[in-house]
């Protein structure tokens, strides 16, 4: 008879868990000796603007138009807690409320110019100011506008008193990839930082035709377009491959495996950015043929180009851009400076506008960011004249909700509907008129402007000039 038959039942049992405790343990040790996780901080330099203060106001007896095709006449706009908070052909006055009589004055959203370079070639206008294009190699993905923007400028200024709250400031089109956009407020501050529009996505500025290969003609190239369409696809391609690998990173790292992860390279970072859909394509482009290229190749790679820039023949495709969602920000009547440039017509915006695409009116000047409300009265009226009907209250789509949709921020600007930030322009006349001025501009519902109070008006060291050498005296 076995005398330890009754324990070895016992014992195998201790011995299993003893092993099962020995395998827990080195898993234990096995997680505890993974790597830290490796990610990319895709807001490294966050927004830190602070509205200023609002007051909960009242404005009746207006004339509104709405920015997305509507207009009241003598209505009311309350703004509070720096929202639009009820609009109407008639609004009761809450308790606290400033009431602002506006008799037969127009209201509107703020003005947002979708193409803008002020801060990165600001005024002065010296060569030691001009740090807007990046010129040394034909993708330049990495580089940022915003590290480059000077809120000295006093161009932001004469921008306010024209109606503008909003603005995208991008690199230049010197390059097939010119770099990232940067999206404000314009409120000028001590740094980009503080006027950085919140939560709103980057842009990524690019360039077809001319431009890329006159820079790059003699530099090795590209100097041709079919060298500009090479460049941009193998930029694509480089970023597909850079995504992947971190994609396998990421499974990997979960799986448990202790991957190494993929060196940090920040023009392909920025640019499978746009590829997961976090970067918004801005392009500079004149051509009609260039800008179906452009399509094609956003096909290929499966991005979205959110508009194309001047873009004067635009009119040519205006079909095509509607089907593939694809804004145009355009000028009103520029056109014939160089060959690319010469086919413009002034009927371009009213007639993408009419085909049912994003017609967007925009500067690209220090100079023409001042009156966009007369870019867009000159469009309009062009258009009118070759028998395209559109009403004042559609054309201001132009400059509010359409350029709020192409960069990304429709959801929070635009348009004076509840719950938008209080962007508010108040005119002294009709703004498509040459004789309306900007007489209030509210910026999150804050007085940013006030053409009737000239104490209130910032002032630049750099307007103001150095005194002489008889003044120092």
């Amino acid at each position: 008879m076995n005398r330890n038959k009754h324990i070895k039942r016992p014992l195998l049992a201790m011995l299993c868990v003893a092993v099962s405790t020995l395998i827990a343990c080195g898993s234990e040790e096995s997680a505890k000796s993974q790597a830290p996780l490796v990610e990319i901080n895709k807001n490294p330099f966050p927004s830190s603007y602070v509205p200023l203060p609002s007051t909960m106001t009242l404005f009746t007896n207006a004339n509104i138009l709405d920015g997305v095709g509507g207009h009241i006449e003598n209505g009311s706009v309350l703004m509070m807690d720096g929202k639009i908070a009820a609009i109407g052909e008639s609004v009761d006055a809450p308790v606290d409320a400033q009431v602002i009589d506006v008799k037969g004055k127009w209201l509107t959203p703020g003005i947002i110019d979708a193409h803008s370079h002020l801060g990165v070639y600001p005024n002065p206008a010296t060569a030691s100011h001009a740090d807007g294009n990046e010129m040394t190699k034909p993708v330049t993905a990495q580089v940022w506008a915003e590290h480059s923007v000077w809120p000295q400028d006093p161009s932001f200024d004469r921008a306010l008193a024209g109606g503008v709250t909003v603005l995208q400031i991008l690199p230049g089109s010197a390059n097939l990839v010119g770099g990232r956009s940067v999206t404000v407020k314009n409120l000028p501050n001590r740094t980009v930082q503080d006027m950085k529009f919140p939560d709103a996505p980057y842009g990524l500025k690019m360039a077809c035709g001319e431009n890329p290969k006159r820079v790059y003609g003699k530099k090795g190239g590209p100097s041709t377009r079919m060298g500009n369409v090479a460049g941009y696809r193998q930029a694509w391609a480089d970023a597909q491959n850079y995504q992947r690998s971190w994609d396998k990173y990421y499974a990997d790292y979960k799986a448990e495996k202790d991957p190494k992860a993929p060196k940090r390279d920040l023009m392909l970072d920025t640019l499978a950015g746009v590829l997961a859909g976090d970067i918004l394509v801005h392009m500079h482009c004149y051509r009609a043929d260039d800008m179906g290229t452009m399509l094609d190749v956003m096909k290929e790679f499966n991005y979205q180009i959110t508009s194309f820039h001047h873009a004067v023949e635009s009119y040519k495709i205006a079909d095509k851009l509607a089907d593939n969602n694809v804004c145009s920000a355009m000028w009103a009547d520029w056109w014939g400076f160089k060959m690319e440039a010469y086919d413009g017509i002034r009927e371009n915006i009213p007639m993408v506008h009419k085909a049912g695409a994003c017609a967007i009116v925009h500067s690209d000047s220090d100079l023409g960011i001042q009156r966009l409300n007369q870019e867009a009265a000159k469009a309009l009226g062009d258009g009118q004249r070759a028998g395209i009907d559109i009403s004042k209250a559609e054309a201001w789509q132009w400059l509010s909700a359409n350029p709020a949709k192409s960069l990304g921020i429709f959801d929070k600007t635009g348009s004076l509907e509840v719950g938008k930030n209080a962007d508010v322009v108040l005119w002294s006349a009709d703004p498509f008129s040459t004789y309306a001025q900007a007489e209030k501009v509210y910026i999150d519902g804050g007085l940013a402007y006030d053409r009737l109070a000239p104490e209130t008006w910032p002032v630049s060291d750099f307007e103001l000039g150095q005194p002489g050498e008889g003044d120092a005296k």
